[in-house]
């Protein structure tokens, strides 16, 4: 379903918190004959609207409808306008003045609101260039040299040489394409550009092609599989779920130094089902906790030495589809030792998703 325009949410909010108002207001003047604190009521609700909707008019607008209706069904002589009592015009200037101010001071706080996380958004960006540069510098150095030395001196080299170096240029070259696609996903996402398309996706299916293309990639590699014995259908795009699990699979055989198991379990928890991917490797440094879906927590004397660094952005960029996806991803180091990754996703659709 398309996304309910904002003037038309404000439409309805305005017009909600105005008929329960005047509907408690009745209660209040029919059940308890309580007058009093009507106009209170209607102050309340103007300030509400002023609070809840965008700009100035809605406030304004509903405190002029507010004055009416107090003016109309709550001062004597009921159900007749009378402009000649001066309460009238004070209630009028009041719900005036507090839907001006109210709308003045929440447009005022969105509007910082919005500024700061665009300054969020430009230091990330900043940081992710950052890092990217320097990733991307080693393998390409790599790749550059290796090229050169098969072409300067390939006489030179035995069949057994010129095979490393070809195999060294194709590990490069694929974790160079996995590097694009990472960043391609999680700038296309951030733009809005993409939009998630969920199907429902049957939870043993997803795991099966995963675990197919990681063995792919690692053959040597064991992963241990606990998934629900029972069918679990997942709405969900695929194929950026799968980029996520590969992603934390593929994290912890680079970087769980002295790992020897690897685990991928999944359960169902209410109405979301829990992906874990666990190591027994060394874990993960306290102060890059926090960091670890920002894009960017590469030491800072890192060097270009030949070595893929970590920048994290593989985690940017599953936290980026699960975020797209109204799911949550965290991580954790494990007492017992190595660290778990941990997201959620909903097995049902939420009303996130239908808007």
């Amino acid at each position: 379903m398309k996304k309910v325009p904002r003037y038309i949410k404000d439409i309805f909010i305005t017009l909600g918190i105005l008929i329960l108002s005047f509907l408690i207001s009745l209660l209040f003047q029919q059940a308890f004959a309580v007058r009093e604190h009507i106009v209170a009521i209607f102050v309340f609700a103007v300030f509400l609207i002023s609070l809840l909707t965008d700009g100035y008019f809605y406030g304004i607008a509903a405190a002029f409808i507010a004055t009416l209706a107090v003016n109309y069904a709550f001062t004597f002589p009921y159900f007749s306008l009378n402009f000649t009592i001066p309460v009238n015009f004070i209630s009028a200037i009041i719900m005036v003045t507090l839907a001006v101010l109210t709308s003045t001071l929440t447009t005022k706080v969105k509007r910082n609101e919005a500024m700061k996380t665009e300054t969020e958004k430009e230091r990330m960006r900043a940081n992710l260039l950052r890092a990217v540069s320097h990733d991307l510098r080693t393998p390409l150095t790599t790749i550059y040299g290796s090229a050169a030395t098969l072409l300067e001196n390939r006489k030179n080299l035995n069949e057994e040489q010129q095979t490393k170096i070809l195999v060294g240029i194709k590990e490069d070259s694929e974790w160079l394409v996995r590097m694009v696609e990472n960043l391609l996903s999680i700038t296309r996402i951030d733009s809005g550009k993409v939009k998630i398309s969920k199907t429902p996706t049957v939870l043993e299916e997803l795991i099966d092609s995963v675990i197919l293309k990681f063995n792919k990639r690692y053959p040597d590699r064991e992963i241990s599989l606990d998934i629900p014995e029972e069918i679990v259908v997942i709405p969900m795009d695929a194929i950026l779920i799968e980029q996520v699990i590969i992603n934390l699979l593929e994290n912890a055989v680079q970087h769980a130094a002295g790992m020897t198991e690897l685990s991928l379990k999944v359960f169902t928890l209410g109405k979301q089902a829990i992906f874990e991917i666990k190591d027994n490797g060394s874990g993960i440094l306290p102060e890059r906790l926090p960091h670890l879906f920002t894009g960017y927590f590469a030491s800072a004397d890192a060097v270009a030495d030949g070595a893929r660094h970590n920048t994290g952005i593989g985690l940017s960029v599953c936290a980026t589809i699960i975020k797209a996806h109204d799911g949550e991803i965290s991580a954790e180091n494990l007492k017992s030792g190595g660290a778990v990754f941990r997201f959620a996703l909903w097995t049902e659709e939420t009303d996130h998703d239908q808007q």
